[in-house]
């Protein structure tokens, strides 16, 4: 009981300070817009051949530029663990009697609410210029984009705590992020790819992502692919806390 109130008021406390700069929120937005505007459209002429299924092209686009959305938004939150180092904010909640699991859960839960509340504007502004989801589907997809989003949080916390330096992380998550997203099939089919890309890709959990969300975003709640990705993602999910969970311990004791 201790660990789930010590998560709630730290999750409370991330949480007001999140909401003093909501803008940020929204900035986080920019780019899977223009993705959304400007290049989208170009594959609805598309919509039936090339590996595109019929339905129109938001319906194939939006699922995988959703999963980039939840990468983008929780790989650089590492950004923010190093800046409360340094201002000494862990070292004061270090000498108070709070759970060490509980400041990463904080954290984690806090970039989890705010990933939601990006996709669902996302999703409103596809469905305005085209997007035809399947209800279920789209809240079931809801909770894989969170797995996908504490997974992704949980890796920068803990490299954040492995490099300390700014310059180290971004370097790092940048050169993983570009190559996972390419080869996860966001933006056109992997059907079109050379054989070898297409065995790359299946080391790429990514990938099976992208898969599960537009088998349910089209309403196929019986695909192999959601099981596969959900499976996937809750385990990647539940290492990658258990790793940052211990780091966080270690650097506050």
């Amino acid at each position: 009981m201790k660990l789930f109130r010590d998560t709630w008021l730290l999750f409370s406390h991330n949480l007001r300070i999140t909401l003093r700069t909501p803008v940020w929120v929204i900035f986080g937005l920019f780019q899977p817009i223009c993705y959304l505007l400007l290049f989208a459209p170009m594959l609805d002429g598309l919509s039936g051949s090339m590996g595109i299924p019929p339905g129109g092209a938001f319906n194939f686009f939006t699922p995988g530029l959703l999963l980039m959305t939840a990468m983008l938004s929780a790989a650089f939150t590492g950004f923010g663990l190093l800046a409360s180092l340094r201002s000494g904010e862990i070292e004061r909640l270090r000498v108070t009697p709070v759970n060490r699991l509980a400041l990463l859960l904080g954290l984690v839960l806090r970039d989890g609410l705010v990933l939601l509340v990006q996709c669902g504007l996302l999703v409103g502004i596809a469905m305005l210029l085209g997007l035809r989801p399947s209800l279920p589907g789209t809240l079931l997809l809801l909770v894989l984009l969170l797995l996908i989003g504490l997974l992704m949080a949980a890796l920068s916390y803990g490299l954040a705590l492995a490099v300390k330096d700014e310059n180290a992380l971004a370097s790092t998550v940048n050169f993983f992020f570009l190559p996972l997203l390419l080869l996860s099939g966001i933006f056109l089919p992997l059907s079109l790819a050379p054989a070898t890309i297409q065995w790359l890709a299946r080391a790429n959990p990514m990938l099976y992502g992208v898969d599960a969300a537009r088998a349910l975003i089209n309403g196929n709640l019986a695909d192999p692919a959601v099981l596969l990705g959900f499976g996937v993602f809750a385990v990647l999910a539940a290492l990658a806390l258990a790793w940052a969970g211990r780091s966080i311990r270690e650097a506050t004791l």
